[in-house]
Protein backbone atom coordinates (compact mmCIF):
# COMPACT_ATOMS: atom_id res chain seq x y z
CA UNK A 1 0.00 0.00 0.00
CA UNK A 2 1.21 3.26 -1.08
CA UNK A 3 1.82 6.39 1.78
CA UNK A 4 -0.64 8.93 1.62
CA UNK A 5 1.40 12.20 0.89
CA UNK A 6 0.59 15.96 -0.48
CA UNK A 7 0.15 16.56 -3.82
CA UNK A 8 3.03 18.52 -5.43
CA UNK A 9 2.22 21.85 -7.29
CA UNK A 10 4.00 24.83 -9.09
CA UNK A 11 3.16 28.34 -9.11
CA UNK A 12 5.08 30.79 -11.58
CA UNK A 13 5.10 34.65 -9.98
CA UNK A 14 5.76 36.13 -13.45
CA UNK A 15 7.03 39.93 -13.54
CA UNK A 16 6.21 41.93 -16.47
CA UNK A 17 5.88 45.62 -17.32
CA UNK A 18 6.62 46.26 -13.76
CA UNK A 19 3.86 44.38 -12.61
CA UNK A 20 2.78 40.72 -12.04
CA UNK A 21 0.21 38.34 -13.56
CA UNK A 22 -2.48 36.25 -11.67
CA UNK A 23 -5.00 34.31 -13.05
CA UNK A 24 -8.72 34.26 -12.54
CA UNK A 25 -9.81 30.92 -11.95
CA UNK A 26 -12.64 29.25 -14.01
CA UNK A 27 -13.19 26.48 -11.20
CA UNK A 28 -13.04 26.24 -7.33
CA UNK A 29 -12.17 27.76 -5.11
CA UNK A 30 -12.79 31.10 -6.30
CA UNK A 31 -10.73 33.94 -6.60
CA UNK A 32 -7.71 35.04 -8.31
CA UNK A 33 -4.39 33.03 -8.21
CA UNK A 34 -0.87 32.66 -8.97
CA UNK A 35 -0.54 31.05 -12.03
CA UNK A 36 0.64 27.07 -11.81
CA UNK A 37 -0.84 24.07 -11.21
CA UNK A 38 -0.26 20.16 -10.84
CA UNK A 39 3.27 18.31 -11.65
CA UNK A 40 2.11 15.70 -14.04
CA UNK A 41 3.77 12.17 -14.17
CA UNK A 42 7.23 12.05 -15.62
CA UNK A 43 7.63 16.36 -15.63
CA UNK A 44 10.26 18.05 -13.56
CA UNK A 45 9.17 21.08 -11.92
CA UNK A 46 10.55 23.31 -14.47
CA UNK A 47 8.71 21.61 -17.33
CA UNK A 48 5.89 21.90 -15.20
CA UNK A 49 6.08 25.62 -14.44
CA UNK A 50 6.88 26.37 -17.65
CA UNK A 51 3.77 24.31 -18.78
CA UNK A 52 1.29 25.48 -16.34
CA UNK A 53 1.94 29.26 -17.13
CA UNK A 54 2.06 29.05 -20.66
CA UNK A 55 -1.79 27.50 -20.26
CA UNK A 56 -2.88 29.56 -17.86
CA UNK A 57 -1.60 32.77 -19.60
CA UNK A 58 -0.07 32.47 -22.92
CA UNK A 59 3.03 33.62 -22.12
CA UNK A 60 6.32 31.89 -22.89
CA UNK A 61 8.33 32.71 -19.10
CA UNK A 62 11.95 32.88 -18.74
CA UNK A 63 12.40 30.94 -15.36
CA UNK A 64 15.02 33.22 -13.07
CA UNK A 65 15.20 31.14 -9.64
CA UNK A 66 13.32 28.97 -7.03
CA UNK A 67 11.40 31.50 -4.67
CA UNK A 68 10.49 29.30 -2.24
CA UNK A 69 8.38 26.40 -1.29
CA UNK A 70 5.32 26.37 0.38
CA UNK A 71 3.97 23.55 2.68
CA UNK A 72 1.61 23.74 5.36
CA UNK A 73 -1.37 21.45 5.12
CA UNK A 74 -4.13 24.53 5.27
CA UNK A 75 -3.03 25.86 2.01
CA UNK A 76 -5.46 24.34 -0.33
CA UNK A 77 -8.66 23.55 0.35
CA UNK A 78 -8.86 20.81 -2.15
CA UNK A 79 -6.25 18.58 0.20
CA UNK A 80 -2.79 19.03 0.90
CA UNK A 81 -0.37 20.25 -1.23
CA UNK A 82 3.32 21.62 -1.67
CA UNK A 83 4.37 23.73 -4.06
CA UNK A 84 7.51 25.05 -5.72
CA UNK A 85 6.94 28.73 -6.30
CA UNK A 86 9.31 30.63 -8.96
CA UNK A 87 9.95 33.83 -9.88
CA UNK A 88 10.11 34.00 -13.55
CA UNK A 89 9.38 37.21 -15.93
CA UNK A 90 8.30 37.24 -19.63
CA UNK A 91 7.04 40.00 -22.07
CA UNK A 92 3.61 40.64 -24.47
CA UNK A 93 -0.15 40.27 -22.98
CA UNK A 94 -0.92 37.07 -21.14
CA UNK A 95 -4.38 36.40 -22.06
CA UNK A 96 -6.68 33.35 -19.71
CA UNK A 97 -7.10 29.71 -21.22
CA UNK A 98 -7.55 26.59 -19.82
CA UNK A 99 -8.50 26.49 -15.96
CA UNK A 100 -8.21 30.21 -15.88
CA UNK A 101 -10.75 32.50 -16.89
CA UNK A 102 -8.67 35.85 -17.15
CA UNK A 103 -5.12 36.43 -17.10
CA UNK A 104 -4.05 40.51 -16.01
CA UNK A 105 -1.12 42.25 -14.92
CA UNK A 106 -1.68 43.67 -11.53
CA UNK A 107 0.50 46.27 -9.35
CA UNK A 108 1.92 45.72 -6.09
CA UNK A 109 -0.61 48.71 -4.64
CA UNK A 110 -3.92 47.27 -6.88
CA UNK A 111 -4.10 43.82 -6.41
CA UNK A 112 -7.38 42.27 -6.57
CA UNK A 113 -9.71 41.35 -2.86
CA UNK A 114 -10.30 38.06 -3.69
CA UNK A 115 -7.00 35.72 -4.11
CA UNK A 116 -7.21 31.78 -3.66
CA UNK A 117 -5.21 29.65 -1.34
CA UNK A 118 -2.31 31.34 0.40
CA UNK A 119 -1.45 33.28 -2.58
CA UNK A 120 -1.89 36.86 -0.78
CA UNK A 121 0.50 35.59 1.83
CA UNK A 122 2.95 34.23 -0.76
CA UNK A 123 2.95 37.65 -2.86
CA UNK A 124 3.62 39.56 0.46
CA UNK A 125 6.85 37.44 0.86
CA UNK A 126 7.65 37.64 -2.70
CA UNK A 127 7.01 41.74 -2.66
CA UNK A 128 9.02 41.93 0.57
CA UNK A 129 12.05 40.15 -0.88
CA UNK A 130 11.72 42.18 -4.01
CA UNK A 131 12.52 44.97 -1.31
CA UNK A 132 15.12 43.74 0.69
CA UNK A 133 16.47 40.55 -0.34
CA UNK A 134 15.41 38.83 2.15
CA UNK A 135 13.57 35.41 1.67
CA UNK A 136 11.11 33.94 3.86
CA UNK A 137 11.85 31.79 6.62
CA UNK A 138 11.91 27.96 6.17
CA UNK A 139 8.37 27.46 8.53
CA UNK A 140 5.89 27.84 5.25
Amino acid sequence: MRPETPKLTVDAIIEIDGGIVLVERKYPPPGWAIPGGFVDPGESLLEAVKREALEETSLEIEVLDLFHVYSKPWRDPRGDTVSAVYWCRATGNPVGGDDAAKAVVFRRDNLPNAIAFDHREVLQHFFHWRKTGIRPGLDL
